[in-house]
């Protein structure tokens, strides 16, 4: 499907102006919508998204209720590790857990290279919404890039020190560098899979890289996530990409750097970093994602309003027009407390400020 002028999603991506500024929000499809809690069932998330039908309506939720301009895939970032028997699933309220986490050599017979077959269910989904999105909100793909997926996969679940993984990091290099690589292949393969059934940009998360140094990332992370761009580029070279981690402030130049720079990218901001401020350091042609405080979300309507207006305006040029290149969503991902009201609001007021 080739890049219509009316898609606002992919104008933006371009760097062009649209018909308003797209809006779509990080965790949209399930945990705050009610309608997703009527079918999303019992059990892991993981058992969800291995059921095409019930996948793709939890996508299109969002989609219908809130008007927003892309549909994120209902997945998962520790799918292909799960896919291929690693011995990982997501924890209600905790996250991600291995009871059996990566420590050693021995370990990578578990983590086995994804195959496509290893993940059918996923690419029946985006075919099946491929087919029914309206042709300007495109389908979304994405995958954990190999630090945040790898760290889940070392720490055996959510970590606040990171400890063994910088451990294998620098004890084990050569092993650490082994993990990354496959993962990066893994990503590869995912995402390739996605786009290839349909889907028309993805999302690089790597959620936790920014509990990394500058230094650690440019060594240890940035040349296995510099390898899943080029890679992704190469076989796709029509679709857009995001890459997107959490308090990477000191990150930013490093990581919009390990994007091909003869594409469509985009870098995704966390609340702390403003807008104008990323553009100051990366160049006024920079294309942007978020960037609303999801705490304000919870805080309620007029909290959640007077932020949005701030990212507006942090994304005005001098001549008071908002920047083209600019992809309004949260700081992070919608929290499962929030008020879907209080979202819809958002999407009104940027898509009536910006048209």
């Amino acid at each position: 499907m080739s890049d219509a002028v009316d898609v606002p999603f992919l104008d933006a991506a371009h760097g062009r102006s649209g018909r308003h500024t797209p809006v779509w929000f990080m965790r949209q499809a399930g945990r705050s919508l009610p309608e997703y809690k009527s079918v999303r069932g019992e059990g892991s998330i993981l058992h969800a998204i291995k059921q095409p039908d019930v996948a793709a309506e939890i996508t299109l939720q969002p989609v219908r209720r809130y008007g927003v301009d892309a549909a994120v895939l209902y997945s998962d970032i520790v799918v292909p590790p799960h896919a291929v028997g690693f011995g990982i699933d997501v924890a209600p309220g905790t996250g991600p857990v291995a009871d059996v986490p990566f420590r050693s050599r021995a370990d990578l017979d578990r983590l086995r290279p994804l195959e496509v077959d290893d993940v059918s269910y996923v690419v029946d989904t985006v075919k099946l919404l491929a087919a029914e999105l309206p042709a300007d909100v495109p389908l979304l793909a994405f995958a954990g890039a190999p630090f945040t997926v790898g760290s889940y996969l070392i720490e055996g679940r959510p970590s606040k020190d990171y400890r063994y993984t910088k451990a294998m990091m620098y004890d084990d290099e050569s092993l650490f560098n082994d993990v990354m690589d496959r993962l990066a292949t893994s990503a590869i393969t995912f995402i390739s899979a996605q786009l290839s059934a349909g889907a028309r940009a993805f999302q690089l998360f790597d959620s936790w890289t920014g509990s990394l140094s500058k230094r650690d990332y440019e060594h240890f992370v940035k040349p296995h996530s510099t390898r899943v761009f080029a890679e992704l580029h190469e076989r796709h070279p029509d679709a857009a990409y995001i890459h997107f981690g959490i308090g990477c402030d000191h990150l930013l130049e490093s990581m919009y750097d390990a994007m091909p720079a003869d594409g469509r990218r985009v870098l995704g901001l966390d609340w702390r970093t403003p807008i104008d401020e990323a553009r100051s350091r990366l160049g006024d042609d920079l294309v942007v994602q978020g960037n609303l405080d999801p705490a304000l979300v919870l805080a309620g309507e007029s909290a959640a309003v007077r932020g949005a207006e701030q990212v507006l305006a942090d994304n005005r040029r001098a001549d008071g027009s908002q920047h083209p290149g600019h992809i309004f969503n949260l700081g992070h991902g919608v929290n499962q407390h929030s008020d879907p009201g209080v979202l819809q609001a958002v999407v009104d007021l940027v898509h009536e400020r910006t048209s």
